[in-house]
């Protein structure tokens, strides 16, 4: 009786074992045919009558080691590299200011209107800004100069001209002068400023 009981529970636990092994199997087996079916899409370009799958791979910048020749050249650049990484968040803000400040003007008609204008952007800008500018020296404030050309696409002599008019742009040439600047230079990337280029580059791409 004990020996057909055991017999008994023998079946039932291979049919049992059986019945988990298709159950299991059959999981698995939908899952790998769930995973078969997955589409994966990609882009494809045809040349020269073939299909080539195109993958874009993130911009990478690879920057060379500079070589100095000298300790004195090794510190002048450092230096212009800490001028530069100070000058350059206030040269993209007076980009963004400058577009802001157009599309606002854009919709000013009357030159009462437009000085009144002028004179807020003044009173924000010196709010914002005038303690700062005034611990600048004479280097960050070419460099910001530069940069702002860089950033807006104009000399800081035409952004005076448009905000403030021609006598105003000529004096504050004029006083710019006497200290060294030119309110007129132009930003050349490729020529004198190559330097400052190619320290902006690095810091818009997280190198330094």
């Amino acid at each position: 009786m004990t020996f057909e009981i055991q017999k008994g529970m023998n079946k039932t636990f291979t049919l049992f074992s059986v019945l988990i092994s298709f159950l299991v199997f059959g999981m698995s087996s939908a899952c790998l045919a769930q995973k078969e079916k997955k589409q994966i899409l990609m882009h494809a370009e045809v040349y020269k009558g073939d299909t080539i799958l195109v993958q874009y791979m993130p911009f990478v910048n690879i920057v060379a080691e500079r070589k100095f020749q000298s300790k004195a050249a090794r510190k002048r650049f450092n230096r212009l590299q800490y001028n530069v990484k100070k000058m350059y968040p206030y040269a993209k803000l007076a980009g963004e200011l400058l577009k802001k400040y157009e599309a606002e003007l854009a919709g000013v008609d009357s030159e009462r209107a437009r000085k009144k204008y002028y004179k807020m952007i003044e009173d924000e800008l010196k709010e914002e800004f005038d303690g700062d500018i005034r611990k600048m020296n004479t280097s960050q404030g070419r460099i910001l100069i530069k940069l702002i050309d860089r950033e807006t696409g104009n000399t800081s002599y035409e952004i005076v001209q448009e905000f403030r008019g021609n006598v105003s742009a000529f004096f504050w040439q004029s006083l710019s002068r006497m200290f060294g600047q030119d309110l007129k230079s132009d930003y050349d990337p490729n020529g004198a400023d190559r330097e400052i280029e190619s320290i902006v580059q690095m810091i818009e791409a997280g190198i330094i």
